[in-house]
């Protein structure tokens, strides 16, 4: 079979960085973040992330190709700001975010087990 094996999927390789980023020459506060190894979930979670932020202009992504494991997200700022700001805040943001939604999640399986025994 010709599909690549599925780790490659997931498993960055050895001296391949996980985010690479590239400024861009044409537009000013652009920029182009090469994200290995994630696909849409990653990328469509932090496209509507990055357009929380009033200081983005454009946020998107896109995967170049199906077996390529790869995302680019592009961010076009403000003068305020830098997409390289944005797209840190963004990921602290969304980390902040999953770690509220796993308290939640904590507590609730908590409180759930506390009312299961004492039934």
């Amino acid at each position: 079979m010709n599909a690549p094996d599925r780790y490659e999927r997931f498993v960055v390789p050895e001296g391949t960085k996980k985010v690479s980023f590239e400024k861009d020459t044409k537009i000013m506060n652009a920029a182009s973040f090469t994200i290995e190894r994630e696909d849409h979930t990653i990328g469509n979670i932090l496209r509507m992330q990055l357009h929380r932020d009033p200081n983005v202009l454009f946020a998107g992504y896109k995967l170049p190709h199906p077996l390529q494991y790869k995302i680019i997200v592009r961010i076009h700022t403000a003068s305020q700001s830098s997409p390289t700001q944005a797209y840190t805040q963004a990921i602290n943001d969304l980390d902040k975010e999953l770690e509220n939604l796993k308290q939640a999640f904590e507590d609730e399986k908590t409180r759930f087990e506390r009312m299961k025994q004492g039934y």
